[in-house]
């Protein structure tokens, strides 16, 4: 019996409200875990308060939708330009301050406007073809619809930080499993091809990064089954592996000095051991989930296992095989079948869903964390901008940031497909970012 569900809707307007209905109520169910004091903190400094991210998932509707793409005029230009990008400054010296923002009733309200308007421009439509002109093909829609699925991570990872007494938990999730995990191995992959990118008309919607597809052939290598975890991560650090300099180049080094510590951003030194600060409390390090750290920590412990992190290509190769048959298919992941789409608002142990393993039986690609690539953000021959979001990708091939692929516990189902590119700094120490280690045949580096 297939575990497979049908794919996603017909294209309509009903299909594409009903999807914008249901991220919303996400979305006011974030808002709603952050208490009414805290709207204004900004437990990463990093990023805007949560203030800004109430108002700037609607300003991004109202920018991209009605005022760029209908040519409609603004009901409040103020709002259109404060909330209209978030930043991701490489350090906080780059983040701009405010002096005073304004009260949350007015941005609910600019909000609400924008929510209304776009609920009816898609209700009076029987059909696409009852959309203006530029709607109809469903793009823009489908950019409004995953750029909100997007900050629902965003936010996810700035509530992990804000103290608990601050925020309250989303009520009907699973809880994580903290038993022990299954035991490390690597898996053998073949010499083969991997397909990277998406094919024209393959998915409802893909970015401009995604694109053109295209395919690379890989040598075999032998990757982790499992992504490494907080255990095997710990013995590293107790190994002495933050002060060995062989596995840190100069700039991750002055990284770990300028922060002051030498360990992930989320484990709490208590005595001999360990807390760890989760979603929405602090609880005793679970050992069997996976590590979540910096693209930098990760290389350090490949390196101190002598090995890499897997390219964009070998990560496809050990997803999907010969084929895109692996575990990421756009919107027909089932219940169960990876802790993904905030089925939980926590990791859980590596191996708790065998279910979604790849035809190579490597686990947990669909959810428990992304992964760490050691493939730079770079476009793709053939790259070309996507004309109503021009900055989304291209405003980030800087060398500065590095590929990730998978999904995480509250990557929406929306995202999941293989050739969905993930990206941030290489020494950003937030998100929910973990890793698996491959050991190469030859000397050769697909890309």
């Amino acid at each position: 019996m297939s575990n497979r569900t049908a794919g996603p809707p017909a294209l309509t307007p009903a299909t594409l409200l009903a999807e914008f209905r249901r991220l919303r109520s996400r979305s006011r169910a974030i808002f709603a875990c952050v208490h009414e004091a805290a709207f204004l903190d900004r437990p990463i400094p990093l990023r805007h308060p949560f203030l800004f991210y109430e108002g700037h998932l609607d300003a991004f509707n109202w920018n991209t939708c009605f005022r760029h793409v209908l040519g409609q005029p603004s009901f409040h230009l103020a709002f259109d330009d404060l909330f209209a990008r978030g930043i991701d400054p490489a350090t906080v010296q780059g983040t701009p301050e405010y002096e005073a923002w304004p009260s949350r009733a007015e941005v609910q309200a600019y909000s609400r406007e924008v929510e209304a308007r776009l609920s009816d421009l898609l209700e009076r439509a029987t059909t696409m073809q009852d959309l203006p002109v530029p709607l109809q093909d469903g793009h823009v829609l489908h950019i409004l619809l995953e750029h909100e699925a997007m900050h629902h991570e965003t936010l996810m990872y700035l509530l992990q930080q804000l103290p608990p007494d601050c925020k309250t938990p989303i009520a009907g999730v699973l809880e994580p499993d903290t038993s022990e995990a299954p035991p490390p191995h690597m898996v053998d992959i073949p010499v083969g091809i991997a397909r990277v990118g998406a094919r024209p008309g393959e998915y409802p919607f893909s970015w401009d990064n995604e694109r053109p597809c295209h395919e690379i052939e890989v040598p075999a290598f032998r990757i982790d089954a499992f992504n490494v975890t907080n255990a095997q991560f710990r013995a590293f650090i107790e190994d002495g592996g933050y002060a060995h300099a062989g596995f840190w180049d100069e700039r991750s080094i002055a990284i770990i000095r300028e922060r002051g510590h030498a360990h992930p951003v989320g484990w709490i030194p208590d005595g001999s051991s360990w807390l760890y600060r989760d979603t929405f409390t602090i609880r005793p390090l679970p050992e069997s989930w996976p590590a979540i750290v910096t693209w930098a920590e990760a290389r350090a412990y490949a390196r101190y296992r002598g090995l890499d992190l897997p390219t964009e290509a070998e990560w496809h190769r050990a997803a999907s095989g010969d084929g895109q048959t692996g575990p990421l298919q756009r919107g027909t992941v089932p219940p169960g079948y990876g802790n993904v789409d905030f089925l939980r608002t926590s990791a859980t142990r590596v191996g708790s869903h065998p279910e979604g393993a790849s035809p190579h039986g490597v686990h947990d690609l669909a959810g428990n964390g992304w992964e760490w690539t050691s493939s730079p953000f770079t476009p793709f021959e053939g790259f070309a901008a996507d004309p109503h979001y021009p900055g989304y990708s291209a405003d980030f091939f800087d060398g500065e940031h590095v590929v990730l692929k998978g999904a995480s516990w509250f990557t929406d189902r929306l995202l999941l497909r293989p050739s969905f590119r993930n990206w941030f700094y290489w020494h950003y120490p937030y998100m929910a970012a973990s890793f698996r280690c491959v050991e190469r045949s030859s000397r050769s580096n697909p890309t």
